[in-house]
């Protein structure tokens, strides 16, 4: 996952991710990842509109946003 966080920060790709907060509530968040260490990263948080701090281990899915494609 570190891999990913840092290849986001490079080129500033919005992400998508499942994350459990420690009282175990599930959100699901649009970011732009800012800058990684091991155990947490800061990103951009398009759903609080505010710059956020995640815990690495509570990311439970993370991975590219999906742009609509309308057909014809």
């Amino acid at each position: 996952m570190n891999g990913l966080l840092k290849r986001a920060v490079e080129s500033k790709e919005v992400l998508e991710m499942i994350y459990q907060n420690n009282k175990g509530e599930l959100s699901q968040r649009r970011i732009q990842v800012i800058k990684v260490n091991e155990v947490s990263f800061s990103a951009y948080c398009f759903t609080r509109k505010q710059q956020r701090t995640f815990k690495v281990n509570n990311v439970l899915s993370m991975g590219p946003t999906h742009k609509l494609r309308r057909s014809a």
